[in-house]
């Protein structure tokens, strides 16, 4: 029937069972990550954001309506003009996500209007924290396996980052793929872990990608809660 977007099945299975469906990623739970982090950046202190407090929300929420546009409801339409908006999507966020965190140390060192507050101070932290979970999470999402529209049509055997579901076949449903939830996990446990848990990378991109988020939070978590204590004290 025209209209229809099917998934080819993978190396084994027949891209006419229903079950193929299954695999299509809907929209709305990256849809409301982006929202989640433009609301972080609108609330964090004006010296912490990239640009204007309406620049980077303005400019995120550009790109996921035109993301919705393109391909509502369920990801499934493979495109090099969607592919080429997701990526700028996740390049705003995380570059927004860096430079808070570049931000926030700068204050730490040379003293800033929220590092003499510990609330002030563990509210910025903790905003800048969470958006760079949310960046990380939606940059696994994008760039594992080409992306969410790529996984929908073929898992390749071997994925930049290989899930238990990967090593484990058993325990996972039949031609199981990853969700924008597994790739939050990921960010979130990356982050907090500062170090794989379950989700291990194999491709170099994934390793660097995943060093460099595990500073990032060791950075922001450790200055921040030494300052703190410190006003505390």
């Amino acid at each position: 029937m025209t209209g229809q977007r099917f998934p080819a099945a993978d190396d084994t299975g027949d891209p006419r069972e229903p079950e193929s469906v299954g695999h299509l990623e809907t929209r709305w739970p990256m849809a409301a990550a982006v929202i989640t982090s433009a609301v972080l950046t609108v609330l964090l202190p004006d010296d912490l954001r990239l640009g204007p407090r309406w620049a980077l929300p303005l400019a995120e929420g550009l790109l996921l309506m035109a993301l919705i546009a393109g391909d509502p409801l369920r990801i499934s339409r493979r495109s090099t003009a969607l592919r080429a908006l997701s990526i700028a999507l996740v390049c705003v966020l995380v570059c927004g996500a860096i430079w808070s965190t570049l931000q926030l140390i700068e204050d730490l060192v040379n003293g800033g209007a929220e590092t003499n507050s510990a609330s002030a101070l563990l509210l910025a932290g903790g905003s800048v924290w969470a958006g760079t979970v949310i960046a990380f999470s939606l940059l696994y999402f994008e760039l594992d396996s080409g992306g969410p529209a790529a996984r929908a049509h073929h898992m390749p055997r071997t994925p930049a980052l290989a899930f238990p579901q990967h090593l484990s076949p058993e325990l996972g449903a039949l031609r199981w793929r990853p969700r924008y939830v597994d790739y939050l996990y990921l960010g979130f446990t990356n982050s907090t872990a500062l170090s794989p848990t379950d989700v291990m990378p194999l491709a170099p991109w994934a390793k660097s990608v995943m060093t460099l988020q595990s500073v990032i939070s060791l950075v922001i978590v450790g200055l921040v809660i030494a300052r703190a204590v410190n006003v505390l004290a």
